[in-house]
């Protein structure tokens, strides 16, 4: 009889100690699975805030040079050198700024996105040849510290018009004739960046987008459209017959003011249950209740082993 019961309380203990572990490994499952929401938001990278420079499309630190119909949509500057040639024939849609109060603060601003740019992680490591290649919104570098761009790289946000790119050199980037950086998936030209650790050269009739922040000089040969900035911090910026255009970030649509009517509404009913909270973004409580739940359910996963690891001490004979 004491054997008989010895063998069924063991069947009992390992019974229970078997539902325990299935029950702590969902537990910890479904735990996880809430906390995926916050653990991916504390990845995604901000913009490189560009300060003053925000303004600018073009800038250099020893002069701006023009050959042709350039046309510059935003602001042109230089600092410490005040040189600028070639406006005319080049137009520029914004104020220049040559060697004055705007420019100086303006290079201080993007020697610190550059630097912020440079330090951004983590970092993913890609080949240097960026054409042909699909990216989502990241920090890339590459083993040779250099990228480069035939044919047509393509951004895709998927979906998140907030998605940042950035694009770590410790030299060159290099663009071929007639190469092409699309756009996809509500990508916005606003949040690329190109932190450029010497010079960086924009090819013959390329498309090219997102901010340039080199440390050396920028050259953008004929026929190029830009679509964001050129901001070189020690060198020159010079320009062929290009299109230079400022972008900045689309926001939200606006709520449209809904028409007046002289309709008789309804009367109000009182209202039952909880106060509404209108058409706001609920992401921030989303995110409060998915850390809450998922924090719970972890605490049930501990509560769970400790409750079968008592089950597991106890004697046969109790």
């Amino acid at each position: 009889m004491l054997q008989e019961r010895v063998a069924r309380v063991s069947e009992q203990i390992v019974g229970a100690a078997r539902s325990f572990r299935r029950l702590t490994a969902l537990i910890l499952a479904i735990g996880v699975f809430a906390l995926q929401p916050l653990i991916a938001s504390a990845q995604v990278q901000p913009p490189v805030g560009l300060g003053t420079a925000d303004s600018f499309a073009v800038l250099g630190g020893q002069g701006v040079t023009n050959t042709g119909p350039t046309v510059v949509n935003g602001d042109l500057g230089t600092h410490p050198n005040a040189s600028v040639t070639g406006f005319p024939p080049g137009t520029v849609n914004g104020a220049i700024h040559a060697a004055d109060a705007v420019a100086l603060q303006a290079q201080s601003d993007l020697t610190t996105a550059y630097n912020d740019a440079a330090g951004r992680t983590p970092v993913t490591t890609i080949a240097t040849e960026l054409g042909g290649q699909t990216l989502t919104p990241g920090v890339y570098n590459s083993n040779s510290g250099t990228f480069q761009i035939t044919g047509t790289l393509t951004l895709d946000a998927q979906g998140d018009p907030n998605g940042v790119f950035i694009f770590q050199m410790a030299s060159t980037l290099i663009t071929a004739s007639s190469s092409n950086v699309s756009l996809l998936g509500s990508a916005q030209a606003c949040n690329v960046f190109w932190q450029v650790g010497s010079s960086a050269t924009l090819g013959t009739n390329s498309t090219f987008t997102g901010n340039v922040l080199a440390l050396t000089s920028i050259a953008v040969e004929t026929g190029v459209t830009v679509l964001g900035r050129v901001l070189a911090r020690n060198g020159s910026v010079t320009l062929d017959a290009d299109v230079i255009t400022r972008v900045t970030c689309s926001g939200p649509s606006p709520t449209p003011t809904p028409t007046p009517t002289t309709t008789t509404p309804p009367p109000t009913p009182f209202p039952s249950g909880g106060v509404g909270t209108g058409g706001g973004s609920t992401a921030g409580v989303q995110n409060v209740a998915m850390l809450a739940a998922g924090f719970a359910l972890l605490v049930a996963a501990g509560a769970a082993f400790a409750v079968r690891r008592r089950v597991m001490r106890k004697s046969p004979s109790s």
